[in-house]
């Protein structure tokens, strides 16, 4: 038996978010079963770095599964694609230790947010952005960024379903772009709360039109109360981007 280490990306638009949920299509539940018919019906199991929600997109999620297939690690990546729909791609494989873990190795991860800023919504853009369509003040955002940065409790920015206890988590990086009419927010941390993302795009947003200013952050993160922070964005616009390993 071989472990291996997959990275993959996919359009979450279609899917019902990417751990199996009992009647419903999803990322996990589409691997398993194309990995199942490679082994002629021995069931496969796969495990990721971690989920991602309905509509919440991939370019470079982690998973890793066992096999006894004797197939060449440079034919896999065909293999999987002939049986995968097509909106999930393999990206890069490798065999690892059988002590490797996608989930409890993973050391920090990247998330990226867009934001469509034009006025005008482009329907090619719905399912892959959060088009909001008045203006922004990106510096005043930047600004309100630059509290987020360090180790906090970010109950704040979690959702009320939350299950974890521990809700200290540390974020090295966010960046804000602006690439035409879009905003690109661009997240690193050690690892991130339900919905904690999306939290904090709705409440920076929330400062870029103005109903906040940015030297409020500091006192929502003290709060520990999800009511004095912002809406939740929209999925469409999130992107699992990178996971790290050491």
């Amino acid at each position: 038996m071989k472990r291996y280490k997959c990275k993959i990306s996919y359009d979450g638009t279609a899917f019902h978010g990417y751990q199996v949920q009992p009647n419903k299509r999803t990322v996990q539940s589409e691997l398993e079963a194309a990995l199942t018919k490679l082994h002629k019906a021995r069931q496969v199991k796969v495990t990721a770095s971690g989920r991602t929600d309905a509509g919440v997109h991939a370019k470079g999620q982690v998973i890793h599964f066992d096999s006894n297939l004797n197939i060449p690690l440079a034919k896999w990546q065909l293999a999987l694609h002939a049986v995968l729909p097509s909106e999930i791609a393999i990206l890069a494989i490798e065999e690892v230790d059988q002590n490797f873990h996608a989930r409890f190795d993973a050391v920090g991860k990247e998330y990226r947010y867009v934001i469509d800023n034009r006025k005008i919504r482009d329907p090619f853009q719905r399912n892959y952005s959060y088009h909001f369509p008045h203006p922004l003040d990106i510096n005043s955002m930047k600004e309100a960024s630059a509290h987020f940065i360090g180790e906090y409790d970010f109950t704040s920015f979690c959702s009320a379903k939350t299950e974890v206890v521990d809700r200290v988590r540390t974020i090295y990086l966010l960046d804000i772009s602006s690439e035409g009419e879009q905003l690109v927010l661009r997240f690193r941390g050690n690892g991130f709360l339900y919905n904690m993302v999306r939290i904090i795009v709705g409440t920076l947003i929330q400062v870029g039109n103005g109903e906040i200013t940015p030297d409020s952050i500091p006192g929502i993160i003290e709060k520990r109360d999800r009511t004095f922070a912002g809406k939740t964005a929209p999925p469409q616009g999130l992107y699992l981007w990178e996971v790290f390993y050491e």
